[in-house]
């Protein structure tokens, strides 16, 4: 079909965005390289007895080393996501990859010499490096702000309530503004019509579409596409499963296939190895800062260290979660299970620290060593929790067709007050998209999401923790 002037005009401007996007954030990869540069040329070499000697362009090969082992990180972390991201969490992700890029470049030098360097060398440079980064990125973001507005966006909602979506979207008011929303009735000719002329008019510059039946948002979608308009959707569990379907050409008409099991007999025996391997590992590792953990525990209020708790894993087959105890020992004296919420005054003073550093999850170690978890899957959840997901989320059963774990997608793209149902959506995309190098980028994502506070946050007050079918928001509409 044929794009009006507005929309020509809006495809030119997202050309630019990009282009400006890739440029600042190449800016900034190249100021951190400036000065590891002039570091390794005026100070790495000199801190040891014996300076490193390079042959021809081999001080040139060690930067380019550290700039691409940097850039995975950046891109890894978000750090390249200038305009994407929260201001706050480009600084942190920029910083957090700098940071794993000196130690890595660390190592490296210090094998390469046969002899640790400085510390304090790497350190200046660090703070340097950070510096830098503070200040050109929120400069940087100011700028990027000030050439692109928040994106215009019209919301078309079902029946079911949209308070929450409408709470995500006012919390990136930088990048996102509802200007206008309202309920799809079923009358999807109408709809199209108020689409077309809200584009037109330039009242906005993308649509959402959330909470609709299969039917009429497939028709909106296929309107939205054939138009050139951005559209922001809501998957459903059918779209999710399907993220993961292999394509296949074996007539001639496209087929997508979906597999019975979730891993290959290759991908289980590689996942279980890399568990027992880091597991030990980490164990010995850590086994300082635990003994440390324990005993402060017990210095506290005198009760038990650990806090053990049945749990389902793959097949929802129970077993007993080993987590430092973090709450009073009568935390859930009447028996009922409940999440831990803001501000919660059962945690104790060690528990909110322990808590916060996720040092309460070590002892899940020995449940990895052991086999009933893995370190990357879903998070475990108790058989009465399962049981009260089930009443109005059948599909909350997908989850267990492979092993629970310590970490996953819910908890490195979500934050521990996400609704269970877009949890479960986050854990099926992983399911359905598996392989090992996901496995080993999702532990590398792990660790920013130990030293991120949205990621530790409780629940609200008035959450739930199972959705009942009274209080339902933004479920399916599959039918």
């Amino acid at each position: 079909m044929k794009k009006n002037g507005y929309q020509e005009k809006l495809q030119r401007a997202e050309s630019c965005k990009r282009l400006i996007n890739l440029g600042l954030s190449a800016l900034s990869l190249g100021l951190v390289i400036a000065i590891f540069a002039y570091n390794w040329m005026h100070h790495f070499r000199y801190s040891l007895v014996e300076p490193l000697k390079f042959y021809k362009n081999g001080h040139l090969l060690e930067i380019t080393i550290y700039g691409v082992v940097l850039y995975m990180f950046a891109k890894m972390y978000g750090g390249m996501r200038l305009g994407y991201l929260k201001n706050a969490e480009i600084v942190f992700s920029q910083i957090f990859a700098t940071l794993i890029a000196d130690i890595f470049i660390y190592g490296e030098l210090s094998l390469m010499a046969f002899q640790l360097f400085v510390p304090k060398v790497f350190i200046w440079m660090f703070l340097e490096q950070s510096a830098v980064l503070i200040v050109y990125t929120n400069l940087a973001n100011k700028v990027y702000q000030s050439i692109f507005p928040p994106r215009k966006i019209l919301l078309i909602h079902g029946k079911h309530p949209v308070e929450g979506i409408c709470e995500k979207f006012q919390g990136r008011k930088d990048k996102y503004v509802i200007v206008e929303k309202f309920q799809d009735d079923g009358n999807t000719e109408e709809v199209c019509r108020r689409i077309q002329k809200s584009c037109e008019e330039g009242k906005c510059s993308a649509v959402a579409l959330w909470d609709l039946p299969v039917e009429e948002r497939n028709i909106l979608l296929k309107y939205c596409y054939a138009q050139s308009i951005r559209v922001y959707m809501m998957p459903k569990i059918a779209d999710v499963i399907l993220l993961g379907a292999e394509e296949l050409h074996v007539f001639d008409s496209p087929m997508l296939l979906t597999r019975e099991y979730s891993l290959t007999m290759e991908q289980r025996f590689l996942k279980r190895l890399i568990d027992i391997v880091c597991s030990a590992v980490l164990i010995l590792l850590t086994s300082p800062i635990m003994l440390v953990t324990a005993i402060l525990i017990k210095l506290c209020d005198g009760g038990p260290v650990l806090y053990k708790q049945v749990r389902c894993t793959k097949g929802q087959r129970e077993f007993r979660i080993l987590k430092f105890r973090s709450m009073r020992p009568d935390a859930e004296k009447d028996g009922v299970a409940r999440l831990a919420k803001k501000h919660d005054d059962r945690i104790t003073p060690v528990g909110k620290v322990i808590r916060k550093c996720r040092i309460d999850e070590l002892p899940q170690l020995f449940n990895i060593l052991k086999g009933d978890m893995s370190f990357i899957g879903p998070r475990p959840e108790r058989p009465e929790i399962i049981a009260q997901y089930l009443e109005v989320m059948p599909e909350f059963a997908y989850r267990m067709k492979v092993k629970a774990g310590l970490a996953g997608f819910a908890q490195v793209y979500g934050k521990y007050n996400t609704t269970p149902y877009d949890k479960l959506k986050l854990d099926l995309a992983y399911i359905e998209n598996y392989s090992v190098w996901l496995d080993v980028k999702l532990m590398l994502l792990t660790l920013k999401v130990l030293f991120w506070p949205d990621s530790t946050e409780g629940v609200d007050t008035e959450q739930i923790t199972a959705l009942r079918k009274e209080k339902q928001e933004g479920r399916d509409e599959d039918e």
